[in-house]
């Protein structure tokens, strides 16, 4: 297991014992109202970190306004302006996203670094391909991994020399296999904590594809403290997504799901069935493993391992456990029963 530097974000606490999933605010900073409401929606959906945006002084006052009605940390995304990262941190943001390369000379930093540790405020060093230093590019010809990496750890010890170790640091690109190259590659040199994520990933469609393949394989590798699915849509969407690869992984309880992918012996509307219970039972806590196969004779067998199981017949369906029908149940009544069940559990 990777050793991880512990670092404090709010009450949470990155050590690499809990994989924690953030989201950002995508409603423009002016509007502090619905940035407000976006926010508690996040909360109410299980996001644990918040980003939001802060691109001039007028934005900074999201930040009273959103720690007001939430309880979950609150990061403040900066870029070029070191004073926005002054006032942020003044106004109680709970961690501060910058490069310190790109806001200005050391003495800038060193404001930034000096206020930060005033009020014990992380910050979070963000790369990605998109904004790589000219001379880099120059140096390994395209936005490799090995070009990331050295950007990253050079803008890790600008903090160093000014005696800062409280960085959590991301390194991202929208190309799926030099992101995994490039947070595998900077694992194995430094013990900062990693936040992961495919930038730029896309729509709902691809940048889950995408976000699953990227994020599971380094969480599978034991690498990564914090998460975030980058879509193009509704940021409540990121949140169930990053939920079902950290479920998928056996990284996060809940009910997962097991349903075949029906064939010609199937005799029930398995597809809509297993669609209803996979909607029904989404914010169950409970940590078991739900089957819907569709056909009676292999559906119990093949799913025996699931904690209960719903197993279709000719319009009608059956409810087991292990390989033992319980209940048998016409097809309308299926999901009904089978949460009954699931109740009893």
């Amino acid at each position: 297991m990777r050793k991880v530097r512990e670092v404090k974000v709010g009450g949470l606490t990155l050590d690499g014992k809990k994989i924690y999933i953030q989201s950002m605010l995508n409603v423009p900073s002016t509007d502090i109202e619905k940035s407000v409401a976006q926010a508690k929606s996040l909360e109410a959906a299980g996001c644990e970190i918040i980003r939001a945006a802060i691109p001039d002084m007028d934005a900074v006052a999201l930040i009273p306004a959103i720690k007001k009605e939430v309880s979950i940390p609150l990061v403040a995304d900066i870029h070029f302006d070191y004073r926005l990262a002054l006032a942020a941190a003044d106004a109680g943001v709970d961690k501060i996203r910058i490069n310190p390369g790109n806001i200005g000379d050391k003495q800038r930093v060193k404001a930034v670094v000096d206020k930060c540790k005033e009020k014990k405020i992380p910050i979070r060093i963000g790369v990605n391909s998109g904004s790589l230093e000219k001379e880099l590019l120059n140096k390994y010809s395209s936005p490799c991994a090995e070009a990331l990496v050295e950007s990253a750890l050079r803008h890790a010890k600008i903090l160093e020399e000014l005696d800062f170790y409280d960085t959590v640091i991301s390194i991202k690109s929208s190309n799926v296999k030099t992101m995994i190259e490039s947070y595998r590659l900077l694992a194995s040199q430094c013990d900062y904590p990693l936040h992961l994520g495919v930038t730029e990933a896309g729509t709902e469609r691809m940048g889950v594809i995408k976000s699953a393949v990227g994020i599971g394989s380094l969480l599978l590798d034991g690498i990564g403290e914090t998460i975030r699915v980058s879509l193009t849509d509704d940021p409540v969407l990121e949140v169930e997504a990053a939920k079902d690869i950290l479920k998928a992984i056996g990284k996060r309880g809940g009910v997962k799901i097991v349903s075949c992918p029906t064939c010609g012996r199937t005799r029930i509307d398995l597809i809509s069935l297993a669609k209803e219970v996979e909607q029904r039972t989404k914010n169950i806590d409970k940590d078991i493993t739900v089957a819907v196969m569709g056909c009676v004779v292999n559906g119990p067998g093949e799913a025996r391992e699931a904690d209960i199981g719903l197993a279709g017949g000719n319009k009608e369906a059956v409810i087991f456990k292990g390989n033992t029908v319980i209940r048998k149940i016409p097809e309308q009544a299926a999901v009904d029963a089978l949460l009954e069940e699931i109740d009893k559990l």
